[in-house]
């Protein structure tokens, strides 16, 4: 491609992407689907590679993520970021504004009224509109330098746009706070458990370990988002109100959350928070409050700060969810992955609205740090639908005798030996026949999002186990209505009922049955990116970590545990089993006939009778796959106008390549 072709084509795409970010982190109306974006953005990343004058760093290819730091580098904020001072009552709010009034010598202040989002603070440097550096709030004078992390933010602006109003400033810092939204956080977590990894306690803590993590790379996988409330210094324009202010941030096009109000008086910051308080559960995001601000800006600097806090804000908190019970013992469950899980058995206890009886304690290290005992009366919360948590101990309540906690040097299911890798937290059971990991991944196997098999929960799946019926999830298929029957409880109908649900799933959609493999780090959107760039399990697991890592968002880690997981001679005889026992997934496709079933092709260059989208309905509706990079597994290469590389590695590997003209032919149009 010419230069100057080249050229304006990044900044086509530059701008499409742009757009597509808006459409779906801050309006959550996506016009696209996730993989048509990402060929939007590796079409990018390929053009931005080959002409490297073209590069900038506003660009939404820097949000990809770079190599690990050393260590974070310190942060000096040009302004101070001060902490709130606390509310926790109507009367508190109320004398807060007369204080106010008195200092100011006035009758009556306006302010602005913000939801207080349970995230992590951040500052971030832009000059002449361009996004150059970002920090953690740290001690409010010194930060962490997470530039690199902050970028991967796609609700991030990169680069400000003037759309009316203020002018763009030559200097300015503007506050914001990470967050992660509920939804996102609980598939994170299922994520993560279903790894074989420790769950995040809650949104704020999956935030701001993802933000302070060292390889930007990992951040960039994380479902961060932000939204903005204010600045620190500024250069060249100015402002009389802090509500001047968020809609000049709104116009720049940073996220401002669309619930912060204009406030006239203190009564109505109350009917704010009030009403706020009886909405919060409705909302996809954590909030724990709201936050007053006077509106005036001179006002602001007149009144100042004391300590550090500012006298001009108020953070207003909603009550907590927590309440205190008795740990009564301390037991310890092992997951699919072998991770050992400690969990408190408590007191029943109704936290908010919900009986509690168990407590997840994460990992020893945690249970050290809080000196969690048996026998303590703790403080335990659940916020939304978080897995209950122990928030601290009560000392002055610890009875004599409280029973320190130890992990187990043996697995309480098998008695094998416990191991502890340098730089986890987690201890981890070595037997790969371990009954509690086998009977979590015949669980798992068959749960919901898996091969959803009615009637083989938990408690089923543990029996036949038990019953020494099932040892792995491919013995499902060879158990008979005979045996069924032989186990306690089990009437004729559930029986006959469950055998029927297990025939009725051999052909399950390629991507389920990936995902239900229980294969480590492959969770539900790993397993359809792989279902829809090998269209089969035998291209999956003859696949090298080459051809995996070729997969956008599938890293080394990811790949070797795939290649891994299919060399390991125990899974290589279940899938010799499912394959006996007619298990066969199915790529998912569109009904009618399928000519180009088991084909695979890669688009290069521009076409001219039809867009890339329309090019790969056509193939996904004649049974085809499409692929984004020349494997091995690449049946056709078609090469439009002005193909890039991918022609090039097709020529080397000796794939066939279709002009445009042979493609129509194929595809009989």
């Amino acid at each position: 491609m010419e230069k100057g072709a080249a050229a304006k084509k990044i900044a086509e795409l530059r701008k499409t992407i742009e757009y597509h970010n808006k459409r779906y982190y801050q309006q959550d109306d996506p016009e696209i689907s996730d993989s048509e974006y990402d060929r939007l953005m590796r079409e990018l990343q390929e053009l931005e590679l080959q002409y490297p004058d073209e590069n900038i760093v506003s660009s939404p290819t820097q949000r990809v993520g770079a190599a690990p730091l050393n260590k974070f580098a310190a942060f000096s904020h040009p302004s101070a970021m001060l902490s709130l001072a606390n509310a926790f009552s109507n009367e508190e709010i109320i004398e807060f504004d007369n204080r106010i009034k008195r200092l100011a010598g006035v009758d009556k202040i306006s302010y602005v009224a913000e939801p207080k989002l349970d995230g992590l603070a951040v500052n971030l440097i832009y000059e002449n509109g361009l996004f150059t550096r970002g920090a953690t709030r740290g001690d409010g004078g010194t930060g962490e330098d997470v530039t690199q992390n902050l970028k991967t933010i796609s609700s991030l602006p990169l680069k400000m746009k003037n759309n009316g109003g203020k002018p763009i400033p030559s200097f300015i810092e503007i506050r914001g706070e990470v967050y992660i939204e509920r939804e996102p956080f609980q598939k994170l977590n299922r994520r993560r458990m279903e790894e074989g990894e420790e769950p995040f306690a809650n949104p704020r803590n999956a935030a701001a370990g993802s933000l302070r993590q060292l390889d930007s790379r990992i951040t960039a996988r994380r479902p961060l988002n932000i939204f903005f409330y204010g600045i620190g210094n500024i250069r060249g324009i100015n402002f009389s109100t802090h509500w001047e202010v968020l809609q000049a941030l709104s116009r720049w096009d940073f996220p401002v959350n669309k619930l912060i109000e204009q406030a006239q008086d203190i009564n109505a910051c109350i009917q704010y928070f009030e009403h706020i308080g009886a909405i919060r559960k409705s909302l996809t995001y954590e909030i724990d409050g709201i936050v007053l601000k006077v509106n005036d800006l001179a006002l602001q600097n007149v009144l100042g700060n004391v300590s550090h806090n500012p006298r001009w804000a108020l953070a207003c908190k909603f009550p907590a969810a927590q309440e205190t019970t008795v740990i009564k013992d301390i037991i310890v469950g092992v997951g699919r992955m072998g991770t050992l899980t400690p969990v408190a058995i408590m007191e029943p206890i109704n936290v908010g609205g919900v009986m509690v009886s168990r407590a997840t304690l994460h990992n020893e290290d945690e249970i050290i740090k809080k000196d969690i005992r048996i026998g303590d009366t703790v403080v335990i919360q659940r916020a939304g639908d978080v897995i209950p948590e122990v928030v601290k101990v009560i000392p002055e309540k610890r009875p004599v005798g409280a029973k320190k906690f130890k992990m187990p040097k043996h697995c309480p299911e098998c008695n094998s030996e416990i191991v502890r890798l340098e730089g986890e937290v987690a201890h981890r059971c070595v037997n790969m026949s371990c009954p509690a990991q086998l009977k979590e991944h015949i669980r798992h196997f068959a749960s919901r999002g898996a091969m959803d098999i009615e009637g083989l929960g938990e408690k089923v799946s543990a029996q036949l186990f038990d019953a020494k019926l099932i040892a792995d999830p491919a013995d499902l298929y060879f158990l008979t209505r005979e045996k069924l029957l032989e186990l306690d409880r089990q009437a004729e109908k559930s029986v006959q009922n469950l055998i029927d649900a297990i025939q009725s799933s051999k052909n399950p959609l390629l991507d389920k049955f990936i995902y239900a493999l229980g294969i480590r780090h492959v969770g539900e959107r790993t397993a359809k990116l792989l279902a829809e760039h090998f269209g089969s399990m035998e291209n999956l697991v003859n696949a090298k970590v080459e051809d995996l890592t070729a997969i956008n968002e599938i890293g080394p880690e990811i790949a070797a545990s795939i290649v891994e997981f299919f060399h390991e001679r125990k899974n290589i005889n279940v899938m010799a089993k499912f394959s006996k026992a007619g298990v066969i997934p199915q790529k998912k496709e569109t009904a009618g006939k399928a000519p180009l079933r088991g084909r695979s092709f890669v688009f290069t260059g521009t076409m001219e009778s039809m867009s890339r989208n329309e090019a790969k309905a056509f193939v996904e509706n004649l049974g085809g796959t499409v692929l984004s990079n020349v494997t091995k597994n690449t049946t056709y290469v078609v090469a439009g106008s002005e193909p890039g590389s991918k022609l090039e590695k097709a020529k080397s590997s000796d794939t066939q390549i279709l002009t445009e003209n042979e493609f129509l032919k194929l595809i009989d149009r």
